[in-house]
């Protein structure tokens, strides 16, 4: 007789598979623990002995670790082993369905009493009640064989092993040689024989006093441990909450390759809009290959399906950037509904300047990013601001301003490009006090930087280019503005679009009129810098005139400067904003504080079409929101309406608008939409904090992974047992040294 798996939206059986199937535990607490975490309703009367006898869970829903093979022909579960795994949301793709196995829907007090009472289950506290229990030979049979004293030691030496792994991450610590030859790995090892580390003590205290304790091999599948754990416990939190957005950041080069950062944001149990640093993917193929890639991670690796992919944002910038928008039209093409939209991590002006492919708008957005790291010194920025008050010693208003102006992050803000032409001339004389460096204040690396960035920026089609982008992106700006405030803002943002595009339409009909006065703004400020106003060096050696005065050089930057960026820049506001992503964005009225400013006057089920297949009950949305609009309508004078999603989610009475509900969810996944994030720490930010202090020649990913994530939870005993899971037969030993590195050492 087939053995068939209790879990919800599980269909395997015995027969099907050469999967391990396992009895239900007859412990009480245990046999609880385990029908919790299955949601099944219906298990919830049985008795553990019921249960025990009459079913069974297939090997998919623990964690690999919990499984042992003792045997070609037997496979038993830990005696601690709890199942982890389950898919709570397949069957909301098809409501209609009926279902054998109820799925329990749990309220915020169910989801408090579980995390409490997982907490108390401890394995020191199930594995005690085993023994007094004294369960039958069945289940003992089930349990893993005890460990010897050699093998309790190696993994205490393992557990002492990934903490100063975990250590290393936090603090930003690299694991290999630093740059005056050292091995922090070796040291921080040999720290905690010094304090009284005994089980790393005995591993080391028989080995020559030239050996290195670990081979770099053996530290990179540790990180490789560490770094899938940490991963896995927040993927679990991923697919019980079903709908996410792909975000991917800037590339990064680790030994030499390039990486794209990869971000999943969704909204967890608890009704909070999460973002989290997932991996780094190669990025050494072309289009169609990268997106396969991606696939292939997200599902085969990870578990999540591409159709429950909501919206994605790319925040590519130079070469890239045709390539990641490349990437973006073939993942809308296999699933629509991923709607390309614009980061809320970065300003929409930066965003649509880093997306014009012309080789003069990179330079000026690579140009920046330089500056940008220039000035996260003391001493840089002291220069700048010095250079600043003596360029307006007479105007000291003037120069507060500026200061003010240039804090950091200014190369990232929405109106950077104004930023930059008021500071140009004090950016100048800064960037000539620290080359020249007289004082000696800079290293040569620095120096070499500013003179680099200085002859950029003297260059006439420099000004111009910075001219026209700050002129034409002046019109984007307030509508960029209200994208990355709250969703009151957002959502008049979204209707205003129309406004925006007449605008640059208005420029673009007017051309010839709007260049002459940007093209006079540029040769004015060239004029006080004392550039030469002239063609690009480039252009005139392509075409190989005679006479240089037959080319107007106001006529040429017209047509490969102003008309380009202006026309390159509606297009991008186009594809941003399609008619898609508006009426995602318009069903933000969902909000009851929008609603109130719309005289309750809104009109969801025009756009609702678009997230149709995502709702429980498509078929009673206009009365579920007819009786939402009522609710708010007439609530008591006392009662506030809540102005985001987030507070609209956390409300408890949100559960019996199922549809509601479900819209509110997916909206709230959209890239485009500010996170929740009170700190001001998040896993963008942590990123970016791990690359500032970390060289580029000892960035590790995996370390870097685990910096960014040290607020997940970890579990050295789970890392531990994968480990032994995985390289049992290549258990970390030490590794002479020559005599060479013993004498520099």
């Amino acid at each position: 007789m087939p053995n068939f798996c209790a879990a919800p939206n599980c269909t395997r059986k015995s027969t099907q598979s050469d999967l391990a199937f396992f009895r239900f535990p007859r412990d009480p607490e245990r046999c609880r623990i385990w029908v919790e975490n299955c949601r099944r309703a219906d298990l919830e009367d049985k008795t553990s002995d019921q249960l025990n006898k009459h079913y069974r869970l297939c090997a998919k829903h623990f964690d690999p670790a919990m499984v042992c093979k003792t045997s070609p022909y037997r496979t038993v579960l830990k005696d601690t082993a709890i199942p982890t795994i389950f898919d709570l949301t397949s069957h909301l793709k098809n409501p209609h369905t009926r279902h054998r196995k109820r799925i329990k829907e749990l309220t915020e007090e169910d989801i408090r009493k579980m995390k409490e009472r997982r907490l108390a289950s401890s394995i020191d506290q199930l594995v005690a009640k085993k023994d007094l229990s004294g369960e039958d030979s069945t289940n003992a049979t089930e349990d893993e064989p005890q460990l010897s004293t050699e093998d309790r030691e190696f993994r205490e030496y393992l557990r002492s092993l990934f903490e100063v792994v975990v250590m290393s991450a936090k603090q930003c610590i690299p694991l290999t040689a630093t740059e005056n030859g050292s091995d922090n790995f070796q040291t921080l090892l040999e720290y905690r024989i010094s304090v009284g580390d005994e089980a790393l003590r005995k591993r080391f205290e028989a080995t020559a006093v030239n050996t290195k304790y670990l081979s770099h091999e053996q530290q990179n599948q540790l990180l490789d441990v560490c770094e899938n754990t940490v991963r896995e416990e927040m993927l679990l939190e991923v697919r019980e909450s079903r709908f996410f957005s792909l975000v991917t950041g800037n590339l990064l080069e680790f030994s030499g390759e390039r990486y794209l950062p990869l971000f999943v944001r969704f909204v967890n149990q608890q009704n909070v809009l999460r973002e989290e640093f997932v991996d780094f993917v190669l990025f050494d193929v072309d289009e169609p290959s990268l997106v396969e890639r991606l696939e292939a991670q997200l599902t085969d690796r990870w578990g999540l399906s591409m159709e429950d992919c909501r919206g994605q944002a790319h925040q590519a910038s130079g070469s890239s950037t045709t390539k990641m928008k490349a990437v973006a039209v073939l993942l809308m093409e296999k699933y629509p509904l991923a709607l390309n939209m614009p980061c809320s991590h970065t300003a929409l002006n930066v965003h649509l300047a880093n997306s014009l492919p012309y080789p003069n708008v990179q330079v000026i957005m690579e140009t920046l990013r330089r500056i940008g790291n220039l000035f996260r010194t003391h001493s840089t920025q002291y220069e700048l601001e010095a250079s600043i008050a003596t360029h307006h010693q007479k105007n000291e208003e003037k120069a507060a301003v500026l200061k003010q102006a240039c804090a950091a992050g200014w190369t990232e803000r929405h109106d950077v490009f104004d930023v930059l032409l008021d500071l140009f001339m004090p950016l100048i004389l800064c960037m000539d006090v620290i080359w020249t460096n007289n004082e000696g204040k800079f290293n040569n690396t620095v120096s070499a930087d500013a003179y680099s960035i200085a002859e950029i920026l003297a260059d006439f089609e420099i000004i111009v280019t910075i001219v026209i982008l700050k002129n034409v992106l002046t019109f984007t700006r307030a509508f960029g503005r209200n994208l990355q405030k709250e969703t009151l803002d957002v959502f008049f943002a979204a209707n205003s679009l129309t406004a925006v595009l007449h605008s640059l339409n208005e420029v673009n009909d007017n051309i010839d009129v709007y260049h002459e006065f940007w093209y006079e703004e540029a040769m004015s400020v060239a004029t006080v810098m004392e550039i030469p106003v002239k063609l690009p060096r480039l252009f005139l050696r392509k075409q190989q005139v005679a006479d240089m005065d037959e080319i107007q050089t106001e006529a040429y930057f017209k047509e490969y400067v102003t008309i380009p960026v202006i026309r390159g820049v509606m297009q991008e506001v186009e594809d941003m904003f399609s008619d898609t992503n508006l009426k995602a964005l318009k069903c933000l009225s969902l909000v009851p504080a929008i609603m109130g400013q719309m005289k309750f006057n809104t009109n969801e089920e025009n756009h609702a079409e678009v997230y149709r297949g995502d709702l429980p009950n498509p078929d009673t949305l206009p009365a579920e929101l007819h009786c939402w609009r009522i609710k708010w309508k007439h609530r008591g004078k006392e009662v506030r309406l809540p102005t985001t999603i987030h507070e609209t989610l956390q409300l408890p009475d949100v559960k019996f608008f199922p549809n509601v509900n479900s819209f509110l969810k997916v909206l709230s996944t959209l890239p485009v939409l500010q996170l929740e994030d009170k700190d001001g720490n998040s896993a963008n930010q942590r990123l970016q904090a791990y690359l500032a202090n970390t060289p580029v020649q000892l960035r590790n990913k995996s370390l870097a992974m685990l910096s960014i994530n040290t607020h997940v939870k970890h579990d050295l005993d789970v890392m531990v047992d994968k480990y032994c899971r995985l390289y049992s037969e290549d258990e970390p030993e030490a590794e002479e040294t020559t005599e060479e590195e013993a004498a520099a050492k």
